[in-house]
């Protein structure tokens, strides 16, 4: 017999809600909580409280709300406390209740202002250390690489500023890169033209280790910042978060400048990285085509005349050809169109970077340079669906909080997956191929299916797609 719903009143008290039965066994977010102690925030913003005046929201229930925030790719601060009460299972996450007042939407960016963005880079290396202790991250290789961030300041809110003028500004660490041109809307943004289109962007710098594609260390920087100059920083900052000397590093050719090779080699660290091609306007013959003679410190070009010593600027000896013979050769049109002839510039360290760019081009470095292509591809398309592409706050510090939560919750992702896989007999067992060794496959190869599907998950309105259908394969 066919069963009716008669009309019923909503009643005004309901004392047989659980929350903790109405959040299923496999949530994403009980793993989170399960695996994550979010009381570590006590110790850490300690000092930012006073004594005295009204009682703030728990430290940790603010922080599990900026990750819900990021996690579920939430527009606006207002509309994730609009949502909240719809939501038995954030209420759940965040340890409230159906009569739990909840707070104001204020309360994060204050919050955010008090704390600075160290508390949640101890946050995103307290997720790192786990990944440690469960034997996720091999640290002697790491893969670095970059990608734009869109500020949130639209095109127009750019202005043409005098040089004197931009010298005044605010001070920060990257003035010095934005001169021409500023935002009024966010001054640490800085004009960057990229897909054919410019507008104010950041750029973040990420390491990734290849084990399993734990995010090792990560930088935020205005986009104009050249990547190459991030290469150390990124990994002293990889070492110090893992424990882990790295014995290679593996990047593209963005990277591979002259000081970067040797700074690798000073630290016993193989670079595998292709050389970053040298830009010569006025010369057409390459460097290659010259000879050098060790023994009379001298370069001899093709048509066999002598470029000796002319001067040393800092690291690097020039080598000049005589005026006369530049201008009697029948080549010279072929060879430069500097007027006071053909130049070479050596390094005082050529014999080591000689070495080192050739075992840049061996097979290991070339197998390492097309996982690096995939496995950086991989880490910034999983971070598209948690709001990655588009700063949502403005100035350098703000943004740099918001990738720290994104790689955050990327790692935490990681680390609920291969927990699972322990579980349940796979994973890290003795004798199994594992993710990213010559043995196993590929990253590529492992969460293709997840990706494809995450994305049309994500197409779907789903934005929490990428990180839950990853954390199930």
């Amino acid at each position: 017999m066919m069963g009716h719903q008669p009309p019923t009143d909503d009643p005004l008290f309901s004392y047989k809600v659980q929350l903790e039965t109405r959040v299923r066994k496999d949530h994403l977010l009980r793993r989170i909580k399960e695996r994550i102690d979010f009381a570590f925030i006590y110790e850490e913003v300690e000092e930012t409280y006073g004594t005295t005046g009204h009682v703030s929201v728990p430290p940790p229930v603010i922080l599990k709300l900026m990750l819900l925030l990021v996690l579920y790719n939430v527009r606006s601060e207002r509309e994730l406390m609009e949502t909240l009460p719809e939501r038995l299972d954030w209420l759940w996450f965040l340890g409230y209740t159906l009569e739990t007042r909840i707070p104001d939407h204020s309360v994060l960016s204050k919050a955010r202002r008090r704390w600075g963005e160290e508390v949640f880079r101890t946050f995103f290396e307290g997720i790192i250390s786990q990944c440690v202790q469960a034997g996720l991250i091999d640290g002697s290789k790491v893969f670095m690489d970059s990608s734009f961030i869109d500020a949130h300041a639209s095109k127009d809110s750019v202005i043409h500023v005098y040089q004197e003028f931009a010298r005044r500004l605010d001070e920060h660490p990257y003035a010095a890169v934005n001169r021409e041109h500023l935002s009024t809307t966010d001054p640490d943004a800085s004009l960057v033209r990229a897909n054919g289109t410019s507008r104010p962007r950041y750029k973040t710098h990420r390491a990734v280790d290849p084990a399993h594609g734990v995010i090792t260390a990560v930088e935020v920087t205005p986009g104009v910042v050249n990547e190459a100059h991030r290469l150390l920083p990124l990994l002293d900052s990889h070492e110090e978060t893992t424990g882990i000397t790295a014995s290679t590093v593996v990047a593209d050719s963005k990277y591979g400048t002259t000081e970067n090779f040797l700074a690798c080699h000073d630290r016993a660290v193989r670079p595998h990285m292709r050389p970053l091609a040298a830009s010569h306007r006025n010369e057409v013959f390459p460097e290659k085509d010259f000879t050098y003679d060790a023994e009379t410190d001298s370069y001899r070009c093709p048509m066999q005349r002598i470029l000796r010593r002319s001067t040393v600027s800092g690291n690097c000896v020039i080598y000049r050809a005589k005026a006369k013979h530049c201008r009697s050769c029948h080549r010279k049109t072929d060879c430069t169109r500097n007027k006071t002839g053909r130049t070479i510039t050596r390094n005082v360290r050529q014999e080591i970077l000689d070495r080192l760019q050739h075992q840049a081009c061996s097979a290991s470095a070339r197998r390492d340079l097309r996982r690096r292509q995939h496995l950086m591809e991989g880490t910034f398309a999983r971070a598209v669906p948690l709001g990655f592409k588009r700063a949502r706050w403005r100035r350098l510090w703000r943004v740099t909080i918001q990738e720290y939560l994104i790689c955050a919750i990327q790692n935490i992702a990681i680390l609920i997956n291969q927990t699972m896989k322990r579980h349940r007999g796979g994973g890290l067992v003795a004798g199994r191929p594992q993710i990213g060794t010559d043995k196993g496959p590929s990253l590529f190869t492992e969460f293709l299916p997840a990706l494809v599907f995450a994305v049309f998950r994500h197409r779907r309105n789903d934005p929490i797609g990428v990180i839950y259908v990853y954390v199930h394969v």
